[in-house]
């Protein structure tokens, strides 16, 4: 089996870096994190996951969707399309397995998001295969693995010497092919290996966790632990910034300064979230879910249950971000055992 060195790798990406836009894992003050670079050194090479995921680079915390301009009786509206093509190396498999939930939402569910979509099809994923599991990830309880190639363009596995890589998509192909011609040995195909999900190369891997079946989850509906777990949330939303699978947003219009005299707005999409108290508020004040417990209910019931049974995938990969981020330590284990253990006493 032949290998790419790394520093084979980084002058690849450094020739991608000078036609396209790159994105990868690199230290901005101290923090890792997904971010466009202009040079292969500014990569990080080594680490279990960035502190955010790759979500915002297809679905931004903020988006300018249109500019609203308003010149006597008439209304003209620009829409900002996203333009120019990228290249994300180094994403982690639970990751790509994120953006393929937010495809099952905003692609293939009409209508179909134009700037999600505009971004998706612009962009290479170049996976990174994680040599070991971080304490809070348990993606293999939620049906990926380390080295589940399955959601990216190019996986690339750490080997002894330096990397094996794997062509998954046409896309992958295509920017393989960009440096190394696809006859060279040291590239795989998919059609030539097994795209298979394992996590039994990963030494020390954390026990499974279970997770309760789809059609288990209407009994846990009004069980006291939603208002119990509850006392400890501060309704910060942390967990679903954090998370690479939250979509929920907001639209609004917003006046913005014009020196030609003419009334100008943009229309604003942001991140918004299930656990915020206003969240559901409608028209005239009411609030179908005003209690802590109700909202902390969604949040797991959209994950396992709503959106599962709507669009097709889990909406959870197994990060474990929101473990790490959370101020009063809920973790989305410690409840998922308890649903199981109370699904046994109910057996």
């Amino acid at each position: 089996m032949n290998v790419i060195t790394r520093a084979e790798l980084a002058n690849w990406l450094e020739g991608i870096a000078q036609e396209k836009r790159l994105i990868a894992p690199c230290d901005a003050e101290g923090v890792l994190l997904y971010r466009p670079i202009e040079h292969s050194v500014d990569i990080v090479w080594d680490f279990i996951r960035p502190v955010m995921s790759i979500k915002d680079l297809f679905f931004p915390s903020t988006e300018r969707l249109l500019a609203i301009e308003k010149i006597g009786q008439e209304i003209k509206l620009t829409e900002m399309l996203p333009e120019g093509e990228a290249v994300i190396f180094g994403v982690r498999p639970c990751d790509a397995r994120g953006v393929k939930v937010l495809d099952a939402l905003f692609l293939e569910t009409e209508p179909v998001d134009a700037y999600y979509a505009r971004r998706r099809a612009n962009t290479t994923l170049i996976g990174l295969a994680c040599k070991e599991l971080g304490p809070t990830c348990f993606c293999t309880s939620v049906g990926s693995a380390p080295n589940d190639a399955s959601d990216v363009d190019l996986m690339l596995t750490e080997v002894d010497g330096g990397y094996v890589a794997q062509a998954i998509t046409d896309k992958g192909r295509q920017i393989a092919d960009s440096r190394w011609p696809i006859a060279d040995s040291r590239w795989q195909m998919a059609d030539d290996v097994n795209v298979a999900k394992n996590s039994s190369t990963i030494g020390d891997a954390p026990s499974a966790i279970r997770v309760p079946a789809l059609d288990a989850w209407p009994a846990y509906f009004n069980d006291e632990y939603w208002e119990a777990m509850a006392e400890r949330c501060l309704g910060c939303r942390i967990c679903a910034y954090v998370c690479p699978t939250c979509r929920c947003f907001d639209i609004r219009d917003e006046a913005i300064p014009s020196g030609n005299g003419h009334n100008a707005y943009e229309r604003i999409r942001c991140w918004d979230s299930c656990a915020g108290a206003v969240y559901r508020r409608i028209a005239g004040g009411h609030n179908p879910r005003p209690e802590k417990g109700q909202r902390l209910r969604n949040r797991f019931f959209c994950k396992f249950d709503y959106y599962p049974e709507q669009s097709g995938p889990s909406a959870s990969t197994g990060c474990g971000r929101c473990i790490d981020a959370c101020p009063v330590t809920i973790d989305i284990t410690e409840v998922l055992q308890h649903l199981v253990e109370v699904s046994a006493c109910r057996a």
